[in-house]
């Protein structure tokens, strides 16, 4: 059995390398489109991954017995998320995109208390999912000004809840469905498979980057790559672990927008702290350390 901790620690980190990500993608996309660049890491990721799986024989024994979830993660995870996310966040401002991405362990935790009968939602996990919300509405209001409006970014605020929901079934689908399957296998066959997918879509909507592209293109493409390649095989490996609960394990990602806000401060020249950014931090780390605490509840007693 894996302690609590160490499952934290693991899950601490995959958080801390997808915060990495919104930079990093927000330089390709100067040089590159959606389905083109995402699908070129995808494809690089799960290479990746596949000198550290299992021989192939056992790689493809596993892909046939477990056809059915690789193709649903490969679907749900790789291809609409990545779809829905990347064009969504294009039709939204800034902060209310950063909002709607930071909601996804609201969604997570609804989804799993849905189709997952050991994962219900009690009075601290949604008091811990509220007051993270809360922290992220802050930070992205000391970043950036609000902007509400037109249809189009209804439409945009639509597909980036499309994708967390996509995203928290997966997460589902991989906890009560892959036990059995090297994680490591999973994340490399969706992940390539899934990018092969994106690539190819790409071709005749996007067509191709105009070469040759510049040494940061390649620096972020590999970041990136490496980044989703290790991200992706610790977080399917904590789902798979007995005992860990889909929507707490989620409860993790609202650091991602924290370590995102101190990243901009270190990187972007005109970036600074603001005491309602700051204070949007202390709420999201006060609210994962409460929940983290051992408190002494009756079975059954604290559900909502």
């Amino acid at each position: 059995m894996h302690s609590k901790g160490n499952t934290i620690f693991w899950a601490i980190i995959a958080c801390l390398l997808w915060s990495t990500a919104y930079a990093s993608i927000k330089i390709g996309l100067q040089y590159d489109e959606p389905f083109h660049f995402s699908g070129l890491r995808f494809i690089i990721s799960g290479l990746l991954i596949l000198p550290f799986t299992v021989k192939p024989s056992v790689y493809i024994k596993m892909i046939k017995e477990y056809w059915k979830v690789v193709a649903l993660v490969t679907l749900l995870q790789t291809l609409i998320n990545y779809s829905l996310f990347y064009h969504g966040l294009n039709l939204v401002p800034g902060a209310i995109g950063a909002v709607i991405v930071g909601s996804q362990p609201l969604v997570t935790a609804i989804v799993a208390s849905m189709m997952h009968s050991d994962d219900h939602l009690t009075r601290k996990k949604v008091a811990t999912v509220i007051s993270g919300l809360a922290g992220v509405i802050l930070i992205s209001a000391g970043r950036q000004v609000f902007r509400f409006g037109t249809a189009i970014e209804l439409v945009g605020i639509i597909m980036i809840l499309g994708a967390n929901a996509a995203l928290s079934v997966s997460n589902v689908i991989v906890s009560l469905k892959s036990k059995g399957l090297n994680p490591l296998v999973l994340s490399s066959s969706s992940l390539f498979t899934g990018g092969v997918i994106l690539y190819l879509v790409s071709i005749p909507t996007e067509g191709t980057p105009t070469l040759p592209l510049p040494a940061e293109y390649w620096m972020v493409l590999a970041w990136l790559s490496i980044m989703a390649a290790v991200a992706f095989s610790i977080w399917f490996k904590l789902l798979q672990r007995p005992g860990v609960r889909v929507s707490e394990l989620n409860l993790w990602k609202f650091i991602i927008p924290v370590v995102g806000a101190i990243l901009s401060w270190l990187i972007v020249p005109d970036e600074k702290p603001e005491w309602i950014t700051v204070t949007g931090m202390i709420i999201i780390i006060s609210s994962l350390v409460l929940f983290n605490t051992n408190f002494k509840n009756l079975p059954g007693k604290n559900q909502v």
